[in-house]
């Protein structure tokens, strides 16, 4: 289990950032023959992105909320989000091709969303936690004077916009 980063901290980090948000919905959760295998796609393509450090995935995380797991994922660029997306040599592609001839079988079973944010500012706040999110996908910075106020860590934290 990792340390817990004692304190205030904030993360660091000046390049483009995309924030890209995927889920599922198990609409018929008694159906784990409909939602399973979408919920353990996943994983291995995570772990095909992580082992890449040219791929563009910067960091991640797996929550759950009421409607089910989703993933926040931090990428260095649209382009790079979507190069992986439709590459047919690695996990997605195939995955995807797979939840599509599913759904087509089952319609409604399992629903499937996703949001891309292109972030023109990004400002964190976390106390007395494991590094996750942003300091985990960027670099993590101990809260310090100059940065004491999330007006100045958003004033701050501007990424570039290319």
């Amino acid at each position: 289990m990792s340390k817990i980063n004692y304190g205030r901290t904030t993360h660091s980090y000046s390049e483009t950032l995309v924030v890209f948000h995927i889920g599922m919905t198990p609409n018929r959760w008694w159906r784990p023959d409909l939602w399973l295998p979408a919920f353990l796609a996943m994983p291995p393509m995570v772990k095909e992105l992580s082992a890449d450090p040219d791929s563009g995935l910067l960091g991640y995380e797996m929550l759950f909320n009421r409607n089910g797991p989703y993933v926040v994922q931090y990428w260095s660029s649209v382009e790079k989000l979507y190069e992986y997306a439709s590459a047919t040599s690695q996990h997605h592609r195939p995955a995807w091709s797979k939840f599509n001839r599913t759904a087509q079988k089952s319609p409604g079973a399992v629903g499937v969303w996703h949001e891309t944010f292109v972030v023109e500012r990004a400002e964190s706040m976390f106390v007395d936690t494991r590094t996750m999110g942003l300091p985990k996908a960027t670099q993590l910075i101990k809260v310090g004077a100059q940065n004491a106020r999330a007006q100045t860590r958003l004033a701050h934290g501007r990424v570039s916009s290319s």
